[in-house]
């Protein structure tokens, strides 16, 4: 077998139909669309959304206002307020990490990073190891006679 010889097998290409040529081309006159209609017609079909009458699928849902753009990367912290703190660590000099914070059933995913927020007061000196501390809640803490330290 040679190069120029090789073909594909038999039936596995055929031609295309060419509609719309003549009578003797077989489809002729109507194209293979029938008589009259809408998909009888050139550039049938509706627009895009239309629903045959219904109401279409985007009008029917609520409108979104207000949204804007919502940035892809966003980080989302776990958020502790320090009345939360109080209410769970209540010995002094107790450490609070995000694992101990998960076996206190306080994060919500724990893979997320974890933020101290400023909401309550705390009256015990506790040693604090979060990713991030708001500056009031650092505050609060330290005047506790608290340590705060940040990790990565």
């Amino acid at each position: 077998m040679k190069l120029h010889e090789l073909e594909p097998n038999k039936g596995a290409k055929k031609n295309r139909k060419r509609v719309g040529r003549g009578i003797s081309a077989g489809q002729g006159k109507t194209a293979g669309r029938g008589t009259k209609g809408q998909k009888s017609r050139s550039g049938s079909g509706g627009h895009l959304y239309r629903q045959g009458g219904n109401l279409p699928f985007f009008r029917r849902l609520p409108f979104m206002r207000g949204k804007g753009f919502t940035p892809p990367n966003q980080v989302q912290y776990n958020e502790i307020n320090l009345d939360q703190l109080s209410e769970a660590f209540k010995k002094a000099e107790s450490e609070v990490t995000p694992e101990k914070l998960d076996a206190a059933h306080m994060l919500r995913d724990n893979r997320n990073p974890v933020v101290i927020l400023g909401r309550g007061d705390i009256k015990v000196a506790l040693k604090v190891q979060v990713h991030r501390v708001s500056a009031s809640a650092k505050a609060k803490i330290k005047k506790a006679g608290g340590s705060v330290e940040i990790i990565k």
